[in-house]
């Protein structure tokens, strides 16, 4: 039983780390439209799968968090019954930025710091300002006062639930 749960097993087996990642996207997905309306402010709920992406990708690198980017935004469009493709396109272009900031050998130390929340909002405002744009209706509201309305609200409060995994990593470092 204890080779099932040792974590070094999972980090040093990269198929086990993608399934392991599939097992948390989709907890995730299902968590974020089954309870997360109950921590809405003013119907606005922090966007857990893209803290996921963010994550995948400073610690697999840009190219496997696009593809990561990709299938959580696929996942969460059928699971919500949302535009199909918008999370996708989304995700994979704030995985793209979050890819940027990659240091092989590097990864924890910058999960476990600040920067991860300044990835995580620099991520955010790419992704809120893509998925955002294609639900504007030209006649109903100007698409800066909806962006500020949803899009950076939508940000912030991502940046703020990523400073629980933030935390964890921190943590575990000075163990």
């Amino acid at each position: 039983m204890s080779i099932i749960l040792d974590p070094s097993l999972i980090e040093r087996n990269p198929a086990l780390r993608f399934v392991t990642y599939g097992v948390i996207a989709m907890v995730l997905s299902v968590l974020h439209v089954v309870f997360l309306r109950f921590v809405a402010v003013s119907s606005v709920t922090p966007d857990l799968l893209l803290i996921l992406t963010v994550w995948i990708s400073l610690v697999e690198g840009q190219f496997v968090g696009m593809f990561a980017g990709f299938a959580c935004g696929i996942l969460f469009d059928v699971v919500s019954a949302d535009v199909l493709g918008s999370n996708a396109l989304a995700k994979t272009a704030a995985a793209f930025v979050a890819g940027y900031f990659w240091k092989e050998g590097f990864s924890m130390e910058t999960i476990g710091s600040y920067k991860f929340l300044v990835i995580t909002a620099v991520s955010g405002l790419v992704h809120n300002l893509l998925y955002f744009f294609f639900y504007v209706k030209p006649m109903q509201i100007s698409f800066p006062m909806f962006f500020l309305t949803y899009g950076v609200a939508t940000t912030l409060y991502t940046t703020v639930a990523a400073v629980f995994p933030m935390l964890v990593v921190n943590r575990k470092k000075d163990w």
